[in-house]
């Protein structure tokens, strides 16, 4: 009739094929009209008619029944076995790729074997359900057969009847199966009788405790069988061959050589590799389910666990020097770093730690030397497993994901989003030049916790009398002596051998007004709207951190800093602000801009409208509108537009060394910072036509002269740990104690936005405007690269013309790396980001929410990595070539 026929093997081994139309199997519909029938016998090579064969076919018996098939898999395979009492059928399925953290993956077709007794129309459905899902899939008739085929062919899935226990048991034969090796990962079905509404529903505990992991309930119907099928494929059989996968990784955990950790939420070891055997010197049984010791070593000071415990609730990395205590005693430092690892419900489910004794570290930063790629790896897939096994378990979660330790790692509060949003390298709560002030904050804040209010009070007070500027002047800038590239960056950006007390400062308590009285309302860019199409359309990506100032650069001829300051002081109303018109406006910028020397590779008029950009952009995050009033984005703007005019392309130890007129009027204290500052206020006071601040009254213009002095003044590199400081322990610190409280009160106040009041405060946005144009300065190394790649190359032609000039008048050369002969661009970048800038943009992202600077900002210094060791292949290849030649000299002349 043209239909696939029904295949059964009887008891006595007869082999029967009949027409589905006599069965009660589904007819498929992808077989073609052509049926080809060969029959072999056991004791020759003779073959047949199916009708002469049947009724004398021996034990030996083998059946093959090939039909051509239309579709996309090609041929089917129908085969029936007299000795094993088993029909397969082999389908060509389409195997799909399946992502498991970092790692691509393809997931074979999966096997299928199906274990009843006789055929009926729930075999039969499963059956044809495999066929046309693409699946392999085996059948066979008893327990025997059934263990023989399974550690033939490791199925993914194995379907049991178990709707009649007298053809044989079906918790027995799952246990069995479950007996055998590499059993683990295979899925188990049983089949059971569909109940009657009358009766109550069994149990599935049986079925569980027998190995069984999920439950079918009769229906015979092939599209519901296909549908079990394809469920069960992309739910428990994917998270199974994902578990398969992992064994990959734990091989390649044993082999790395930094010592592996990994607990649960509650602090409990759950895996320790070889090398943390070696290192400590227990064995796996000692530690596993057992509390990690770790926090607990005798030489970790209680100011550092904090600062850890701070760092992870935070969702964020950390990397520092920890003592571990070994098997015989010893307290040893070791290298630590560690990961939280988000899993089910968006919580910290697990901690990474890596380890490595300080002997075993090679030199150079410890973001690249300390962690292998496979631990890199294992975060995300642990996070992966977490989640994917937490949805597709038959029993559900696991006791552990509802346990929590008072005192434990839990950062719950903290969704996935936020911590993709922070793929942290910071490391400044284990800097080495953390000030002592710092420590002492540490200890009043702890101190405040569980203190009375009036107490509190006080402590509140102490606070801001210690948080003047000298109690933050780091003692030690401690740089690793081999490390030549970072200390020649120290020593040129932060001037040695001059006095480096502090300078006196207006008093904070000068705070700016809301705005003066005759504020006007804002005005569309008139002039503006006069440049070339060329430069509006570069403009309209003004507020993106993707905006290409180079470009802007380009169409303008090396003076976007007038287009640029039109448009940004447009968006914020500075004019309204001032109570001026546009025309004063331009004519400042004008003024301003013909002040930077364009002649500076990387110090001109470019590099101050890229510094007023990355402003505008900053102050446009809500963060900062919660925080700022309209004249702290005016003062930002304008100290962003003027910080560096009149820059002589020289640093401020070039110019003490060389005893310039700046350096004399100045007393070679933030030489070049002081004199951008005065002469800014100079060039705007000179004339009305340009005066940006003769609408003024004398309070509002000397606060407003106060702020942008000292944004200017913080741009100085000298101070730099110091801003840092402040800023990390008054604003980052508090603003995560505060998160941390309204999230514990979310439930009974129904809010969980932390109180911001306090960085609203004078002291607390001054140090804010600080931050806020110290990172806007220095955002190049997180610029796209094509833009990073060009400013590495400014500045660095910049520094070798300075160590040019140096040499030509005999002056002690600062940065000697700085040698356009033999200076490595790529080894400059990432020194200037281990040392200055990561730190610094974590505490701003903490603050502020810049995710996708940072993600740049990694990127880019993965780049510059990448390049520092491409140039130290060709270096050693370069030596060797030459080790060669000269080993052939010397062979020649001997």
């Amino acid at each position: 009739m043209g239909c696939a026929p029904s295949i059964t093997v009887s008891q006595s081994g007869v082999v029967y094929c009949r027409d589905s139309d006599e069965s009660n199997s589904p007819k498929p519909s992808s077989f073609s009209q052509q049926q080809h029938v060969h029959i072999t016998t056991g004791g020759g090579g003779g073959g047949g008619d199916i009708s002469e064969a049947l009724p004398g076919a021996s034990t030996t018996t083998t059946v093959t029944v090939y039909h051509g098939r239309t579709d996309r898999r090609g041929t089917i395979s129908i085969e029936a076995e007299t000795q094993t009492s088993r029909s397969s059928v082999t389908m060509k399925g389409v195997a799909s790729e399946v992502l498991f953290g970092p790692m691509k993956l393809t997931q074979p077709t999966m096997q299928i074997m199906l274990v009843f007794a006789k055929e009926d129309a729930q075999s039969d459905g499963f059956w044809w359900a495999a066929d046309k899902g693409g699946y392999k899939c085996n059948i066979v008739r008893n327990p025997t057969d059934a263990i023989e085929c399974f550690l033939e062919k490791q199925h993914d899935l194995v379907v049991i009847d178990n709707r009649n226990s007298k053809s044989f048991d079906a918790l027995a034969l799952c246990r069995s199966i479950r007996a055998t090796k590499n059993s683990e990962h295979t899925v188990m079905v049983a089949v059971s009788k569909k109940s009657s509404g009358e009766k109550e529903e069994a149990s599935v505990m049986p079925l569980l405790n027998a190995g069984f992991n999920r439950r079918y309930q009769e229906n015979p119907h092939t599209s519901a069988c296909l549908n079990e099928l394809i469920q069960l494929e992309l739910g428990e059989v994917r998270s199974q061959f994902k578990l398969k996968v992992a064994n990959s990784l734990f091989a390649a955990l044993e082999t790395c050589s930094d010592a592996v950790e990994i607990t649960g939420e509650n602090n409990i070891v759950q895996y320790v590799n070889s090398t943390h055997e070696q290192l400590t010197g227990y064995s796996s049984e000692e530690v596993l389910g057992k509390e990690s010791d770790l926090p607990r070593g005798d030489k970790n000071k209680a100011e550092l666990m904090d600062t850890i415990f701070t760092q992870l609730r935070k969702g964020k990395v950390w990397e520092g020097m920890l003592h571990t205590k070994k098997k015989n005693g010893d307290s040893v430092p070791q290298t630590v770093r560690i990961t939280p690892v988000i899993g089910g419900g968006g919580r910290v489910r697990h901690h990474v730690f890596t380890k490595r004794s300080p002997s075993l570290s090679s030199s150079g930063s410890l973001h690249n030397q300390v962690y292998s790629h496979e631990i890199q790896h294992l975060e995300k897939v642990t996070s992966d497993l977490s989640n994917d096994v937490f949805d597709h378990t038959f029993g559900g979660p696991p006791d552990f994901l509802h346990r929590f330790r008072a005192a434990s790692l839990d950062i719950g509060a903290l969704g996935g989003p936020s911590l993709n949003r922070r793929q942290s390298v910071a490391r400044i709560h284990s800097m080495t030049i953390e000030a002592p002030i710092t420590k002492v904050i540490n200890i009043i804040n702890a101190a405040q916790e569980n203190s009375p209010l009036t107490v509190v009070q006080a402590l509140d007070r102490v606070l801001e009398i210690l948080r003047s500027s000298e109690l933050y002047n780091p003692q030690n800038t401690q740089v690793k002596e081999e490390d030549q590239m970072t200390n020649d960056l120290v020593g040129g950006l932060m001037t040695h051998g001059t006095y480096t007390g502090g300078r006196r400062r207006l008093s904070a308590e000068l705070s700016l007004s809301k705005g003066p009285i005759n504020q006007l309302t804002a005005s569309p860019p008139t002039h503006l709207n006069q440049a070339p199409p060329e430069v509006l359309k570069i403009l309209e990506q003004e507020t993106t951190w993707k905006f290409n100032i180079l470009e802007l650069e380009r169409v303008t001829a090396h003076r976007p800093l007038i287009y640029l300051g039109l448009k940004a002081f447009s968006r914020f109303n500075v004019c309204g602000f001032l109570g001026i018109n546009e025309t004063v406006l331009r004519n400042w910028l004008q003024v301003i801009e013909a002040n930077y020397h364009s002649s500076n590779p990387y110090h001109n008029s470019t590099h101050a409208a890229d510094v007023l950009q990355a402003t505008a952009f900053f102050l446009g995050k809500e963060r900062l509108k919660e925080a700022f009033e309209p004249a702290d984005e005016v003062a930002s703007l304008i100290a962003a537009t003027v910080h560096d005019v009149d820059h002589p392309g020289k640093t401020n130890s070039f110019l003490c060394n060389a005893g310039s007129e700046l350096a004399i009027l100045y007393n070679d204290t933030a030489v070049l910072e002081s004199h951008h500052s005065a002469l800014a206020f100079q060039l705007t006071t000179r004339e009305d036509r340009c005066n940006l601040f003769k609408e003024l009254d004398r309070d509002d213009y000397r606060a407003l002269r106060h702020t942008i002095i000292d944004m200017v003044l913080a741009t100085e590199m000298n101070k730099h740990f110091e801003h840092l400081s402040k800023f990390v322990n008054s604003i980052n610190k508090p603003t995560h104690r505060e998160g941390d409280d309204s999230t514990s009160q979310a439930s009974t106040t129904g809010g969980s936005t932390p109180d911001s009041s306090h960085i609203t405060t004078p002291e607390n946005r001054a140090l804010i405007r600080r931050m806020l144009i110290k990172c806007a300065d220095v955002c190049n190394p997180a610029r796209p690269l094509d833009i990073c790649i060009t400013w590495a190359k400014r500045i660095s032609q910049e520094y070798f013309n300075q160590t040019d000039e140096e040499k030509k008048r005999g002056l002690p050369v600062v940065m000697p790396v700085f040698d356009r002969t033999t200076c490595s661009v790529p080894k400059s970048q990432t020194s200037f980001v281990d040392y200055f800038i990561m730190d610094m943009f974590d505490a701003w992202d903490g603050f502020l929410d810049c995710s996708e600077l940072i993600e740049q900002l990694n990127n880019n210094y993965k780049y510059w990595k990448g390049e520092e060791e491409k140039e130290q292949r060709v270096k050693k290849a370069a030596i060797d070539a030459s080790k060669e030649i000269s080993e052939e000299n010397e062979t020649e002349k001997s």
